[in-house]
């Protein structure tokens, strides 16, 4: 996973061959690309499918009253008629009788004659049957279309000739989510993918007094980039993959990666996929760009939280730090010297040591070796807690936050592609977490103490391992305070630090013991989020 922002606009810029910073609107992705506002399957609908009828052969259609009948019959008795079905839902056959049709499918009207002539004429007389006409008839269309109402054709007419006349799909319609309504109850859904991505279209009859139900759209995408469709594509649940994407998009040739834009609350995250990674989750109102990555000449770089201006740059593969903050505008909010960089090579690196620590204590836990048979049933429980902490912790991803030191000089702190520089605001809240029995976010008060902070929030659990309870600040600084008598508890808490109280590990093995504590440690100051035991 690769968090980055990316541009359409990048490979114009980097065929110039700027050198500084571009800076980008928050608005760039979505308006650099041709027909981006537009929606997938909208121009299904201009009038080309009102104008038509559907006269062809349809078997299913069922036979009613008012039809007309073309009649053939030869041989031993011949005979060439149009007639027309009655009100009882008969035609009348000279020398023959009434015959009733109503009902019947139209595949099945030669079959049902020849079976009631042949009952006069045993022998050699043959006949054949066709739907010379269809009645009319009126049906609703409601729910999400542009101009609802009731709308005149054909029993043999598509569902695409009645949406059609009744001006097509809204914005805020569906294309996956159609209902036909007949007496209350719904006959048929249709999803009209189907129709646009393969031709497959079901025929059916309709009836008077049929409703088409037009749903409203509530799952959807945004497709941007160098795609053959682009525009909104709406999705049947609220998420799919993005091989399922690719299908709809049509990326072009030269397209080689995938940008997600991901928006959660107030803030968004920009995630970089090559064209394989088929399997990746695409979430209902992401925004998906397909870019082709064939330039190593610059790089992208993202800020993100308080600020104001661009949040998008594309910079100069040795743009340093120092000179990309320069370009940040900062606001009366932000907490300038707690600025911080997430970077995807030290989230890899994170993940990669929490994974080797993993695989040694899953090892050391099945390898080790018991004296008795009540220490065996010990191990055996302790094994299984255990073995699901390490199932869980596997999950966890690291930030990769890289903490800036003010001192250094960042000049010589060289920017990498995907970098997240993250300005967080200033806060006045302190946040307790972890092994305490009120978890609280608590005002800021100065000179009061990491004990008192906790004490405020209920105190210690009995879980809580009072050696490893981590101060973390905005810019991912991390200290270590221990609650004993004979340690350093020096520590001075700041506005917007977070206290976070590591669980205590219970284990007859010591260095298991230490081997989860320090993966506990690990996690909480890589992901900032805590796993027990």
């Amino acid at each position: 996973m690769k968090n980055i922002i990316l541009l359409a606009a990048l490979l114009i810029y980097s065929t110039l061959g700027v050198a500084g910073p571009i800076e980008i609107s928050q608005g760039a992705i979505s308006n650099t690309t041709k027909n981006s506002n537009s929606v997938f399957g909208s121009n299904l609908f201009n009038g080309s499918f009102a104008n038509v009828t559907q006269t062809g052969y349809n078997p299913n259609y069922v036979v009613n009253v008012n039809d007309k009948i073309n009649l053939k019959i030869w041989g031993a008795f011949e005979a060439e008629q149009e007639l027309v079905v009655d009100k009882q839902g008969k035609i009348f056959i000279p020398k023959i009788g009434a015959i009733n049709l109503l009902g019947k499918k139209n595949s099945q009207i030669t079959k049902v004659l020849q079976d009631a002539i042949g009952q006069f004429y045993k022998d050699n007389v043959y006949v054949y049957a066709n739907l010379q006409t269809y009645q009319p008839v009126t049906v609703f269309v409601s729910g999400a279309a542009k101009q609802p109402g009731l709308y005149e054709g054909l029993p043999s007419d598509s569902i695409l000739q009645f949406i059609d006349k009744a001006k097509g799909i809204s914005k805020i319609g569906s294309y996956r989510n159609i209902n036909i309504l007949r007496h209350g109850k719904t006959i048929k859904s249709l999803d009209l993918y189907s129709y646009l991505l393969s031709g497959k279209l079901e025929l059916f009859p309709f009836k008077a007094g049929d409703i088409i139900n037009i749903g409203y759209k509530n799952n959807y995408i945004n497709i941007n980039g160098e795609a053959a469709n682009i525009g909104q594509i709406e999705l049947n649940k609220n998420s799919t993959t993005l091989a399922n994407v690719i299908k709809v998009a049509l990326p072009n040739p030269s397209a080689t990666d995938v940008l997600i834009r991901r928006f959660n609350n107030s803030q968004s995250e920009v995630l970089t996929y090559s064209l394989s990674d088929t399997n990746v989750q695409v979430l209902s109102k992401d925004q998906i760009e397909f870019i082709s990555n064939n330039n190593q000449k610059n790089i992208h770089v993202t800020i993100s939280g308080e600020h104001d201006g661009a949040s998008n740059f594309v910079v100069n593969r040795n743009s340093s730090f120092k000179d990309i903050l320069s370009k940040i505008q900062f606001t009366e909010l932000s907490a300038n010297s707690q600025v911080h960089v997430f970077r995807k090579s030290i989230a890899k690196l994170q993940k990669n040591l929490i994974t080797s620590s993993l695989k040694e204590l899953e090892e050391s836990m099945l390898t080790a070796s018991s004296a008795t048979t009540d220490e065996s049933i010990i191990r055996k429980q302790e094994a299984k807690l255990v073995l699901d902490f390490i199932d869980r912790a596997k999950d966890v991803q690291p930030k990769g936050r890289v903490v800036i030191n003010t001192k250094s000089d960042l000049s010589k702190f060289i920017l990498e592609d995907g970098d997240v520089i993250h300005i967080p605001k200033k806060s006045h809240v302190i946040t307790v977490e972890g092994q305490v029995k009120i978890p609280s976010a608590l005002t800021f008060v100065k000179g009061i103490s990491v004990n008192s902070y906790i004490e405020k929030c209920g105190g210690l659990t009995s879980r809580a391992d009072e050696e490893n309870i981590l101060i973390i600040r905005q810019n991912g600084e991390v200290k270590t305070y221990r609650n004993s008598l004979f340690a350093n508890t020096n520590v001075e808490i700041n506005p917007g630090d977070s206290i976070l109280v590591l669980g205590k590990v219970d284990s007859k093995n010591l260095q298991i013991t230490k081997d989860i504590t320090q993966i506990l440690y690990q996690i909480a100051v890589s992901a900032g989020v805590l796993v027990g035991l």
